[in-house]
């Protein structure tokens, strides 16, 4: 197995084409488990580490440009107020040294469906960005994910950015896990309100093949939320979003839970979610309409 370092972006670009088989590792916290079980055997290793542009944020338009290998620490400490719902999922991701090590990028290139940054990503409308020798190009979350962790990333291309909408409205996420920390996803769901468009944003995590969007429930809930003025919804529009988001799953049984039971903790998330930022949003903390 070789071990390539690059220092700069484009070594790290010539790097991947020249070894579309090998594995970029920046943080290797799934990485690294996967060879020390000898569940994977690549040719060669590609570490990232060294490459300054993945590891910077910073503003890009109306919009905020997280580099793909920024650890969640710094997302948590730097970040709740650009990207609420990604700094609350990154705050339930494993334990503090998993934390300071492992990144969004990596959580896109594993694409397991139970990763925690995919729901934000999604419910926000966040694009990700892919660069090869060949050039750059940005894909939607929502066209991200392929099937079971298969992704629009190409053999000879990085993740070498996440781009991140301006909240105009509250954002939620909530995880559902067998304990409350170092914990796989039994189930996880995220919220954004756009108030500025009135549109809703949902994101669902470790119940079907792919991360995914309740688009059923988004619908509804735009119809029936009071964007002007944030009353309080009905408890019959509550339980039929949680409803609606629990039904667009396509859970299966394994040894964290059951596909009913996934359902169930996916109906309790959205009406939580959904009753905070009702409160959030009268509150007027993250209004921006």
């Amino acid at each position: 197995m070789e071990f390539l370092r690059p220092s700069t972006l484009v070594e790290a670009l010539e790097a991947r084409s020249a070894h579309p088989d090998g594995v970029p590792i920046m943080g290797g916290t799934d990485v690294m488990v996967e060879l020390n079980f000898d569940k994977r055997r690549p040719s060669a290793l590609i570490d990232l580490t060294r490459v300054p542009e993945l590891a910077e944020w910073g503003v890009d338009g109306d919009r905020t440009r997280l580099g793909a290998g920024v650890p969640y620490t710094r997302i948590i400490e730097h970040l709740s107020g650009r990207a609420p719902a990604l700094a609350k999922a990154s705050r339930s991701v494993a334990s503090p040294q998993i934390r300071n090590r492992g990144t969004v990028g990596g959580n896109l290139g594993g694409a397991s469906p139970a990763g925690e940054c995919h729901p934000p990503l999604l419910a926000t409308d966040a694009e990700i960005e892919l660069a090869s020798v060949r050039g750059t190009r940005r894909v939607r979350a929502r066209d991200f994910y392929l099937s079971f962790r298969e992704t629009a990333l190409r053999a000879d291309e990085l993740i070498t950015a996440i781009l991140l909408p301006a909240p105009t409205g509250p954002q939620q996420f909530a995880k559902i896990g067998t304990r409350n920390a170092m914990v796989i996803a039994v189930a996880n769901f995220s919220l954004a309100l756009d108030t500025e468009n009135r549109r809703v944003g949902t994101g669902v995590g470790s119940a079907g093949p792919t991360p995914f969007r309740a688009e059923a429930a988004e619908e509804f809930l735009e119809a029936e939320f009071d964007w002007e003025d944030g009353r309080p919804l009905s408890e019959a529009v509550v339980t039929r979003f949680g409803e609606l988001v629990a039904a667009a799953a396509r859970p299966i049984d394994d040894q964290r839970g059951s596909a009913a039971y996934r359902r169930h903790t996916l109906a309790v998330m959205a009406r939580r979610a959904l009753s905070w930022s009702v409160t959030d949003y009268r509150k007027g903390s993250t209004r921006c309409a």
